[in-house]
C-alpha cells in the first residue's frame, strides 16, 4: 500500500489529474457557495447586541468587588493544557490580544484558543516533515538539508496561527474601510438631526449591517461601551484600537475633542467622511494604476503561447502535410 501510494505521488499525470481535479472542485465550489449562504446578519447582530448585557454586569462587578467575568468560557481541554504547560508565559505575545480584537475575536476563550494552536501547530508539522523525509520519501539528500526541512516545518507551524491572524484582520479592515465613509454620512444625519451620539452609532449600527457585519459590530459595541463606561473616552479608544485604521482613529479623536472642548460635531464629522472618501478612491486608483505590470507574467505564460498556437498553427499543419 506504501509503495503504490508513493508510486502515485512520484506519477506527473496522476499528479497533474490531481491537481486540476482540486482546481476544478475549487471552482466548482466558490461559484455555489455564495448561492448557499444563508442571512446571518441577525445571527451575528443579536451575537453583538448581548454584548450591552455583559458590559453592564461587568461594570456592576468592577464596582461591587473588583472582580471582572470573563465573556466566554474556553474549551476544558484546551483551557487545561493552556495552563499546566504554562503557554500564557512561553508562546504568549503581548500584541496577541490586541490582533484577536482587530480580527473580531473578543473575549478570553479566543485568546486560549490561539496560545494552544500556537504550541501544537509546530509539532505537528515538525511530526509530519520527519515522518515524510526520513520514513515515506526517503530523500536523497544530506542530513543537515533533511533537518534544515524539518525546522522549516516547524517555524512555519509557529508562524501559522499568526499568518492566520494576519489575513483575518486584513480582511476585516477591507469590510469596515470599505463601508466607514457611507456610516459617517449616516452618523453625521443623525447628529445633526437632534440625535445623541449613542442614538446615533445605535442608529447606523442597524442601518450600516447590511454593507458591513464588522463596522456594524464595532458600533454597537461603542454604543454599549458609551452607555455603560465610566469614561467616554475610552469608549472611542476601544473602537480605534478595535479596528487599528488611521481614518477611524482621526474620528475618534474628533470625537473626543468634542467630548471635550465642546466643539461642533458635524462640521468634523462632515470633513472626515470627506477624507475617508478621497483616501477609499486613492486606494482603489493604487490597485488600478498596479494592475497592468501584475497581468505582464500571466500575459507571457499563458496568453502569448495559446496566441501562438492559434496564429501559427494551419501553417505548421500545412507545412507538416506537405512533407
Amino acid at each position: 500500500m506504501l509503495e503504490l501510494l508513493l508510486e502515485k505521488i512520484h506519477d506527473a499525470r496522476f499528479m497533474t489529474m490531481l491537481f486540476a481535479a482540486i482546481a476544478a472542485s475549487a471552482t466548482a465550489y466558490t461559484l455555489i457557495t455564495p448561492l448557499l449562504v444563508g442571512d446571518t446578519l441577525s445571527k451575528r447582530m443579536k451575537a453583538v447586541a448581548s454584548e450591552r448585557e455583559r458590559i453592564r454586569q461587568r461594570e456592576r462587578d468592577r464596582l461591587r468587588n473588583d472582580k471582572v467575568s470573563l465573556r466566554q468560557s474556553p474549551k476544558q481541554i484546551v483551557s487545561r493544557v493552556v495552563d499546566d504547560l504554562n503557554l500564557g508565559k512561553w508562546v504568549a505575545q503581548e500584541a496577541a490580544r490586541d490582533k484577536l480584537q482587530m480580527a473580531g475575536y473578543r473575549g478570553q476563550a479566543p485568546y486560549i484558543t490561539f496560545l494552544f494552536f500556537r504550541m501544537v501547530t509546530p509539532i505537528v508539522l515538525l511530526l509530519a516533515a520527519i515522518l515524510y523525509v526520513f520514513v515515506i520519501a526517503h530523500l536523497k539528500q544530506p542530513l543537515p538539508v533533511k533537518i534544515g526541512i524539518c525546522v522549516a516545518a516547524a517555524y512555519l507551524g509557529l508562524q501559522a496561527p499568526m499568518l492566520f491572524l494576519r489575513n483575518a484582520i486584513s480582511k476585516r479592515q477591507l469590510s469596515i474601510k470599505r463601508a466607514f465613509p457611507d456610516a459617517l454620512d449616516l452618523l453625521l444625519i443623525c447628529v445633526e438631526s437632534g440625535m445623541s451620539i449613542e442614538m446615533a452609532f445605535r442608529k447606523v449600527s442597524m442601518e450600516i449591517g447590511a454593507q458591513s457585519v464588522p463596522l456594524a459590530e464595532e458600533f454597537t459595541l461603542t454604543t454599549a461601551e458609551l452607555s455603560y463606561l465610566q469614561d467616554r473616552k475610552v469608549a472611542y479608544e476601544n473602537l480605534a484600537k478595535r479596528t487599528g485604521l488611521d481614518g477611524v482613529k482621526s474620528v475618534c479623536l474628533a470625537l473626543q475633542q468634542s467630548e471635550r472642548y465642546g466643539t461642533p460635531l458635524g462640521q468634523a464629522l462632515r470633513v472626515m467622511a470627506q477624507e475617508n472618501r478621497d483616501m477609499r478612491m486613492s486606494a482603489a486608483e493604487k490597485k488600478a494604476a498596479a494592475l497592468p505590470p501584475k497581468l505582464t507574467v500571466p500575459m507571457i505564460v499563458f496568453f502569448l503561447p495559446v496566441l501562438f498556437v492559434v496564429i501559427l498553427g494551419p501553417t505548421g499543419i500545412k507545412l507538416a502535410a506537405l512533407h
